[in-house]
C-alpha cells in the first residue's frame, strides 16, 4: 500500500501569492484512524500556511511522541521536520530557534506529551516566551497505547473503557497563562472557521503562542460519557468571540459595530480583529482570561477562541539580545574572536 498522495492535481487549482497551490503544503496520506480530529487540525494548518503565502522551507515543524506527534508527516511535506523524544520537543525547538531565528517554528504535541512527561519543558518554554507556535492536539487519552486517561481528562469523564476518571484535570490554557505565555487560544478540531484564523494569528505573533485544540479520539474517547467527544464539545462550547486575521498586504476593513470589536496590529504589520460576545471579557488581561476560563469550567463549558494575547510581547531573542544574524551563519572568526578579546573580557570582570 502506498502512503504517498497522488501527484496529479487539477490544473486550475487556486494559487496563493507565491504561486503555490494548497497541495504544495500537504504531506503523506494519514495513517490515523478514520475520523480522527488530528487530521482536521492538519488540514487547518495546511490551509493557514497556504493562505498566508508562507514559503514551505521557511517553516520547521517539530514534535514529540504520540498520535499527535505523528501528524507532521501529514502536512508541510516540503518543510523542515524533526520528531524528538517523548515530552522533549520544547528543548529541541529552543536549540533550533537559537541557532536559526529566521525560521518559523511550529511544535505539535498531545495532552500526554505535554501535560504528563513534558509538563516541565512546556512550563519553561512558555515562561521564556520562545518565538514559536505550540499546538496541542488534546483528546484526553493516550490513543497510541489503547486509551488510558491522560492528565487533561476531566474528573468524572469516562473513556471507552467505562470507568470515570478520579482525578482533576490540568487546564493547559490556564497553566500557560500562569507561566507567562503571550498568546493563548483554544479551539475544536471540528471548527475550522475558528481554528484557521487562530493559527494564522499565532504564526504572526512574536513570542510563545499556544493553541489547545480539543481533538476527539474516535477509537477510545468519543462516547457519551466523555467530555472530549464530538457531541459533548459541540453542545458545551462557548466562544470568546469571532476572530478574523488580516495579512498586512490586504486592506484592513471591519464590519463590526463600533465599540464591540478590538483590532490589534502585530509586529509584522498584520492585524487581528476580535468581535467579543461578552464585553466584560478582556483578552489582553491575564486576570480576565483566567477568570473567564474558571467561570466556564465551573459551568461545565469549554471556552474557545482567543483567550489571551500580550500586544507588547518580547520574545526570547529580544530578552537575551541574541545576534540578529542566525548563529548557524556565523563564521569561526565571529564565534572565536581570539585570545586578545578573552583577555579584555577577563580584565573587565576583575
Amino acid at each position: 500500500m502506498s502512503y504517498q498522495l497522488p501527484k496529479f492535481r487539477h490544473p486550475e487549482l487556486p494559487v496563493n501569492d507565491l504561486g503555490y497551490t494548497k497541495a504544495d503544503y500537504e504531506g503523506a496520506i494519514s495513517t490515523l484512524c478514520a475520523g480522527c480530529g488530528h487530521d482536521s487540525i492538519s488540514g487547518a494548518i495546511v490551509r493557514a500556511c497556504h493562505e498566508l503565502s508562507i514559503e514551505p522551507h521557511k517553516i520547521a515543524k517539530l514534535s514529540g511522541i504520540g498520535c499527535s506527534s505523528k501528524t507532521p508527516t501529514y502536512f508541510l511535506g516540503n518543510s523542515h521536520g524533526f520528531n524528538s523524544v517523548h515530552g522533549r520537543m520544547p528543548s529541541v525547538v529552543t536549540g533550533a530557534a537559537l541557532a536559526n531565528r529566521d525560521l518559523l517554528y511550529m511544535g505539535v504535541s498531545g495532552d500526554g506529551d505535554t501535560a504528563s512527561i513534558g509538563m516541565g519543558q512546556f512550563a519553561h518554554v512558555a515562561r521564556r516566551n520562545l518565538n514559536m507556535v505550540y499546538i496541542i492536539m488534546n483528546n484526553g487519552c493516550y490513543g497510541l497505547t489503547k486509551g488510558q486517561d491522560s492528565a487533561t481528562a476531566d474528573r468524572g469523564s469516562a473513556s471507552k473503557k467505562g470507568d470515570p476518571n478520579l482525578y482533576s484535570s490540568i487546564d493547559l490554557c490556564g497553566t500557560a497563562l500562569q507561566m507567562g505565555a503571550t498568546f493563548i487560544g483554544r479551539s475544536f478540531s471540528g471548527d475550522k472557521e475558528q481554528l484557521v484564523p487562530l493559527i494564522k494569528a499565532a504564526m504572526s505573533h512574536r513570542g510563545f503562542a499556544l493553541i489547545d485544540v480539543i481533538s476527539p479520539c474516535v477509537t477510545f474517547n468519543n462516547n457519551l460519557a466523555s467530555t472530549k467527544s464530538y457531541e459533548f464539545v459541540r453542545e458545551h462550547s462557548e466562544a470568546t468571540g469571532t476572530i478574523d486575521f488580516v495579512p498586512m498586504h490586504k486592506e484592513i476593513t471591519t464590519e463590526y459595530e463600533p465599540g464591540s470589536s478590538h483590532e490589534v496590529t502585530l509586529h509584522d504589520g498584520s492585524s487581528i480583529h476580535l468581535y467579543k460576545v461578552d464585553d466584560s471579557f478582556d483578552p489582553f488581561s491575564r486576570r480576565s482570561a483566567m477568570g473567564a476560563l474558571e467561570e466556564h469550567r465551573n459551568e461545565g463549558n469549554i471556552l474557545t477562541g482567543l483567550i489571551y494575547m500580550n500586544k507588547d510581547s518580547r520574545d526570547l531573542h529580544e530578552v537575551i539580545e541574541t545576534s540578529q544574524r542566525p548563529l548557524n551563519e556565523l563564521e569561526e572568526v565571529d564565534l572565536c574572536p581570539g585570545n586578545k578579546m578573552l583577555v579584555n573580557i577577563n580584565a573587565s570582570l576583575r
